[in-house]
């Protein structure tokens, strides 16, 4: 079928999990469909990968609500002959709607949080409005996306929909079974000799982006809650935080067994070369991308309840140790408990989050006429 898409929001290049998850998604899910995706022009199309993307909505906040906007889509509709329209995320539902009436095109939302709930959550007056007009997108859509089992359930109780229209579109990773010890290993002792510490002391790693505020407050919590807990514990350990903007108020600063990398053209190195990843995020919505990756890397992962949501710890071979939102003393137990298990993280996480598993069960399902 030829599909298009509409992204409204800079994702390439990637670098953020919300960005590799549109990225990624499309990549492999162009092998089963033909897929233009329609961007802002702060995009570099050239980084496309598998999928055609065409730079028409402008960088300016107004584009939300920019009528003529309409008129663009209906003619990029005619002249790909497209038969599906994809909605990343709910915020151009009012498009979705006018272009499935007068276009005929089979409208799909994927839906990466519950967004009136997300803001909820992090404390906006204005989220059930959001709620309600995310609500009224999904009831439109012919079939709804979800980036987990429990945003589904949701969705179809309180907004009403039809189950047999709606499926769970997780976050996935491109690694199709767990690296080698020999690649973990050499990838380690890499790490190792560029930090200049002993090889036996266990190296931990949390990144995110942090002009995110749940990733933010994750930071803090390392900072301020648990590596004090760890450093009394008497671990010895090198904790590494990567990622974009941290604040200077923090990166400026020195704290025991803490080193600042930023953010790093090449994370997977380090997601294959440290022990355990570290996850204390308490608020915002979705799976969370950075710790389905850690898991495919094969690390030990420590997470709060919040952080392990859309992640079942069955399918993680006990690699996944979920903690209670902010009881730091368990958390912090469970790092030092974290760095010696030598399980193996099992194929079946690898069906479940294998990217290319992932978008064929969505090009399938959309190709069901119900």
């Amino acid at each position: 079928m030829n599909i298009i898409s509409l992204v409204s929001y800079p994702f390439l290049p990637a670098r953020s999990g919300g960005q590799k998850g549109i990225a990624l998604f499309y990549k492999y899910f162009s092998r089963y469909h033909q897929v233009t995706i329609v961007g802002i022009k702060n995009n570099q199309p050239e980084l496309a990968d598998g999928y055609e993307l065409l730079n028409i909505l402008p960088n300016a906040s107004f584009r939300y609500i920019n009528p003529f906007i309409f008129f663009k889509l209906r003619k990029l509709i005619h002249e790909k002959k497209a038969s599906v329209f994809i909605l990343e995320h709910p915020y151009y539902g009012w498009l979705g709607i006018l272009l499935k009436k007068f276009c005929g095109v089979r409208l799909v939302v994927h839906s990466h949080n519950l967004e009136g709930n997300r803001w909820k959550s992090l404390g906006k007056w204005w989220w059930r409005i959001l709620w309600n007009y995310e609500k009224l997108t999904h009831r439109h859509a012919d079939y709804n996306f979800f980036i987990q089992d429990a945003d589904r359930d949701y969705a179809i109780k309180n907004f009403g929909l039809n189950k047999d229209r709606c499926i769970t579109v997780s976050f996935g990773t491109e690694i199709s079974e767990p690296p080698s010890d020999e690649n973990r290993t050499s990838a380690g002792s890499s790490i190792h000799q560029q930090m200049n510490i002993p090889e036996e002391i266990p190296l931990l790693l949390f990144n995110g982006a942090f002009s995110y505020s749940p990733n933010r407050e994750a930071l803090e919590n390392l900072l301020f809650k648990i590596n004090p807990l760890l450093q009394s514990g008497g671990l010895s350990y090198l904790l590494l935080i990567c990622g974009l903007d941290i604040p200077e108020a923090i990166s400026n600063n020195e704290y025991p067994s803490v080193r600042f990398m930023g953010f790093v053209e090449n994370l997977d190195y380090y997601l294959m070369g440290c022990r355990t990843f570290l996850n204390p995020v308490h608020s915002g919505g979705g799976i969370k991308t950075k710790l389905v990756e850690a898991l495919a890397f094969n690390l030990n992962v420590v997470s709060t309840e919040n952080g392990a949501i859309g992640v079942d710890p069955l399918l993680c071979n006990g690699k996944l140790i979920v903690c209670p939102n902010d009881d730091w003393d368990v958390f912090a137990a469970s790092v030092v408990r974290s760095v010696h298990l030598t399980n193996t993280i099992p194929a079946v996480f690898y069906n479940h989050f294998y990217w290319a598993n992932i978008t064929r069960r969505a090009a399938e399902f959309i190709m069901d006429d119900r």
